[in-house]
């Protein structure tokens, strides 16, 4: 049958050229500066002839020459490549037309880019609608999308594979409402929620469909954001994260999770407090994350971006795989360009309009945005395509632009409703694509955390946490708050692809002076720390020092509680009123945590017991009548402390995985979602495999030095 194929893939190529051809056509009947003939006029035949030649040449240097300039611009960052990709698409053109053996053909150089832009969306078009019919050349289609390069592949193993798609800050409430009102239909399918379904039921097929998911709700740890989650998910360990953000006094430092440096940092001692690799370390794929989880395949990954890069950092192959294809980067690039121009006039409407609550949107905001939802999304995509197609065992890939928009334009907005619809057509694409995969696959569908709406505290009080902090302290404070800027992760993404980890104001390493507190915001969640005092404060000693500080916190409305430790009790909950529970008594007496709902108390403790826990922990007021809360940072969605649908996202699984929890309850904290995915590898034949014995030398040596 190979004859079959061969004739069969020369007929697509012809049929490509010649709706190429035709297109070169119709352009140069367009355009005015783009020409097929000479100055003194052709017939039709010989016109016909140039562009058929021209259209044969640009596709000939597309398939060859394109490539190899992806890979000499990898040493590009990643969004110039991007904006890079009109302008070498165009340079081709005119290369094809200049070699055109007719002799014929001419453009200026601003058409050029047009042309060349049009004739690769029509003939990647072309080519895939002609490929899809025939599975196998669908399948070859998109296995060498995302596995150039991969020299050798062992033999497929049958039992099926998990392919975990984390949805980055969608809520448990969102993809339920998502789904009722027809935003998801993908997700409404699998979970045979009477929604609207992927295609119409034939008469073949009955209308009523069984569930092929189940929706688990899961309660996160305090810390509600994507790096202590998915810390916890991937390695199995978030202990000692606190927050978002927090400075550690014993390095003199502040942690950031969307820091290169510092995910590096976190993944290294998960690692060691678990001594294992992660949940990808057997033949697994990282994509679009902040860790690693261990896996030989990774493609923007934050914790390897500062590496140089090797045969041990993939982190950039990725978008190789994805832009190699001259037609993907065209769509992607206009996309972008779209995306762009669409946040503009949502942004402008919404101020048009006098929405409320508003976060300000400009300067490189619709940037980053079209990175998150444009470019991230279709790579990490794409890479997740080309790892089911090459057969991998474990997959887990994070799509944050959801959370990228909710925190701008609101959780429950059009803006982020429309994002949602993309998002179910990526899970489609990926249900398809398991199709002509080489074994079978399980797709996980996950979110991180949710997001709690609400005005920013700034907003609401006229200053910020960090002006309340010094008012309190008897410091000056600045006549005009200052805006704190959003740690959303998407940005983290964009300095990882522009390689320049740039850090974000207010998250110095040390502070300008020592006596004076380190006030950090992790959406509604507050940090205070005082750096010149070498142990975690007590209660008593704040006090002392700063009489009026606890009492202005505690009583503030914007503020529901503070957690402190304490000479007496070990550790206390403050609330308004003089309100002073001792942890242990929190499940006897809620207090101020009554109103944050069942596991609120654990979670506290949980976090009390932290090294770098900060001396002070701040959690904002949260309102249960409306769900909303306060963000310490400039967002109308936030995330990271207690209060909400931040602390409610969802796991969907298919239905013939055992069960996330035996007994029917929720799941509780990042580390349990990792034992029910770790559990399902097991179920799946994935086993994963201890640490390497460096690593364990390396552990070793470092508890030799805190004994010492």
């Amino acid at each position: 049958m190979r004859w079959r194929r061969i004739a069969r893939q020369v007929g697509r190529s012809v049929a490509v050229w010649a709706v190429s051809t035709a297109t070169m056509l119709v352009l140069a009947g367009l355009l005015p500066d783009f020409r097929l003939q000479s100055a003194d006029g052709d017939n039709v035949t010989t016109i016909a002839l140039a562009a058929a030649c021209g259209a044969g040449a640009f596709g000939i240097l597309s398939a060859v020459v394109w490539p190899l300039l992806v890979r000499l611009l990898l040493l590009v960052p990643a969004l110039v490549l991007g904006l890079l990709v009109f302008f070498l698409n165009g340079s081709l053109l005119l290369l094809a037309l200049r070699v055109n053996p007719s002799g014929r053909g001419e453009a200026a150089p601003e058409t050029a880019v047009i042309v060349a832009a049009v004739m690769s969306a029509v003939a990647s078009a072309t080519g895939g609608a002609l490929a899809v019919r025939d599975d196998e050349a669908y399948r070859r289609r998109l296995h060498r999308l995302a596995t150039r390069g991969r020299r050798a592949h062992p033999p497929c193993p049958t039992a099926p594979g998990l392919v975990c798609v984390q949805l980055d800050g969608v809520g448990h409430d969102v993809l339920t409402n998502a789904v009722r009102e027809g935003l998801m239909p993908t997700v409404a399918r699998w979970l045979a929620s009477g929604g609207p379904t992927h295609q119409e039921p034939t008469h073949q097929e009955p209308a009523h469909q069984e569930p092929t998911h189940r929706l688990t709700p899961w309660r996160t740890d305090w810390s509600s954001q994507t790096g202590a989650s998915q810390l916890g998910i991937l390695h199995g360990s978030n202990f000692d994260v606190p927050a978002f953000r927090w400075y550690e006094k014993d390095r003199g430092e502040v942690m950031v999770c969307n820091r290169p440096t510092s995910a590096a940092e976190l993944q290294r001692r998960a690692a060691l407090r678990t001594r294992d690799d992660g949940l990808l370390a057997v033949d697994g794929a990282s994509r679009g994350n902040l860790f690693s989880g261990g896996a030989g395949e990774q493609a923007l990954v934050l914790s390897i971006a500062t590496r140089r890069r090797g045969r041990d950092n993939r982190s950039r192959a990725g978008y190789f795989a994805y832009f190699s294809d001259p037609a993907n980067a065209v769509r992607t690039a206009l996309s972008f360009v779209a995306e762009v121009a669409r946040e503009i006039g949502q942004s402008t409407r919404a101020r048009l309009g006098r929405q409320r609550p508003r976060v300000g949107r400009g300067g490189l905001y619709p940037l980053v945005r079209a990175f998150a939802t444009v470019v991230e999304r279709d790579v990490v995509v794409a890479a997740v395509m080309g790892d089911m197609l090459a057969g991998r065992t474990a997959v887990y890939a994070d799509l944050v632009a959801y959370d990228e928009v909710a925190h701008h334009s609101g959780p429950h907005g059009r803006d982020a409703e429309q994002v949602l619809r993309r998002l179910d057509r990526c899970l489609a694409l990926l249900e398809r694509v398991a199709e002509h995969a080489p074994r079978p696959y399980r797709i996980v569908v996950l979110s991180d955390h949710g997001q709690s709406p609400g005005e920013t505290f700034r907003a609401r009080y006229g200053l910020t946490l960090g002006d309340l902090v010094r008012a309190g302290c008897g410091l000056p404070v600045p006549r005009r708050a200052e805006q704190t800027h959003s740690g959303a992760e998407a940005r983290a993404a964009v300095r990882a692809a522009l390689r320049r980890p740039v850090e974000e104001k207010g998250e110095h390493h040390r502070p300008a002076r020592r006596r004076e507190p380190v006030v950090l915001a992790s959406g509604n969640l507050g940090l205070i720390s005082f750096p010149d005092v070498p142990h975690r404060m007590t209660k008593e000693e704040i006090d002392a020092r700063h009489p009026a500080l606890l009492t202005t916190l505690a009583n503030h409305p914007g503020i529901g509680f503070l957690l402190v430790r304490s000479e007496r009790h070990g550790g206390v909950v403050l609330g308004a009123h003089g309100a002073e529970i001792p942890l242990d008594r929190l499940d006897e007496e809620p207090g101020p945590l009554a109103r944050f709902g069942p596991g609120a108390a654990d979670a506290v403790r949980r976090t009390h017991s932290f090294p770098h826990t900060a001396d002070i922990m701040v959690n904002s007021a949260y309102d249960p009548a409306d769900g909303e809360v306060l963000a310490f940072e400039e967002q109308i969605g936030s995330h990271g402390g207690l209060g909400g649908a931040q602390s409610r996202p969802f796991l969907l699984s298919p239905v013939d995985l055992t069960p996330p929890a035996a007994d029917g309850t929720e799941p509780v904290g990042a580390e349990r979602i990792h034992r029910i995915l770790r559990r399902w590898l097991d179920e799946l034949n994935g086993p994963q495999v201890p640490l390497t014995p460096a690593a364990e030398e390396e552990e070793e040596g470092t508890e030799e030095e805190r004994a010492a």
